[in-house]
């Protein structure tokens, strides 16, 4: 088993790891023990009171992030004819809307962050499952992301300025970026707040007991800092 880093150690001793703390203090450790030379990620994990087994136990949703995940994002769409014109002037880096673009992704070409789909394409973007569903890049109705053409210049905005997919695992586990290390305090708090709110009102009706149940985040690389699950729900959204 290897040994962890010395920057890495040294971040670790910054944090109480029996403790539960306020988001507040969580997120600026989590700026204070990140340690990378690049732009770190900021991570929330939380553990989930459900079982994904079942199927009327699934936790899924979007949330659009005040102040955005700060960086670029790739997005795709499925269209052809009219809706590829109206995807592109919206702003789409990318447009499928032959067969070639199809060979192309079953052939492992996946250099794009979101995905989008006009209904009438999803009869060949379903041959790409097995390349986008284990990136959770396949297109979706439940998600918002196979919708109308008249529908596509908002939901490419809202991906580019910080629209996140998240749906729980088969573990109860559920991961959403929520921004950068190099994002004031305040910002990260607004958008975990968010993310918290959309979380908490995707909670299946039948879902019973605490439905949140421990709450993690952490930078890319850093270590894992627990936050205060009562102390995150009782956050107010600003935005």
């Amino acid at each position: 088993m290897s040994k962890r880093g010395k920057k890495h150690r040294e971040a670790l001793e910054k944090v109480n790891r029996m403790r539960l703390y306020s988001p507040q203090e969580a997120l600026e450790l989590v700026r204070e023990t990140s340690y990378t030379n690049f732009d770190a990620t900021v991570d929330t994990h939380f553990r989930l009171g459900v079982d994904p087994r079942h199927s009327d136990q699934q936790v899924r949703g979007v949330v659009l992030l005040p102040h955005g995940l700060g960086k670029e994002v790739r997005v795709l769409v499925f269209a052809a004819g009219e809706a590829d014109k109206i995807a592109q002037e919206a702003g789409a880096d990318y447009v499928a809307s032959d067969d070639e673009w199809i060979k192309k992704i079953q052939n492992g070409w996946t250099e794009f962050d979101v995905a989008i789909a006009v209904p009438e394409m999803m009869g060949k973007v379903g041959r790409l499952g097995r390349v986008l569903g284990p990136r959770g890049l396949m297109p979706n109705p439940k998600a918002g992301t196979v919708a109308p053409e008249k529908n596509l210049p908002r939901l490419i905005q809202e991906a580019k300025a910080g629209r996140v997919e998240f749906r729980v695992d088969k573990t109860a586990n559920l991961h959403i970026s929520i921004g950068k290390v190099s994002f004031p305090a305040e910002k990260l708090l607004d958008n975990f707040a968010t993310v918290v709110d959309a979380v908490t009102k995707a909670r299946p009706s039948v879902s019973k007991g605490i439905f949140i149940r421990r709450i993690i985040v952490t930078s890319s690389m850093g270590p894992g800092i627990k936050v205060d699950p009562i102390q995150a729900e009782a956050l107010e959204v600003l935005f």
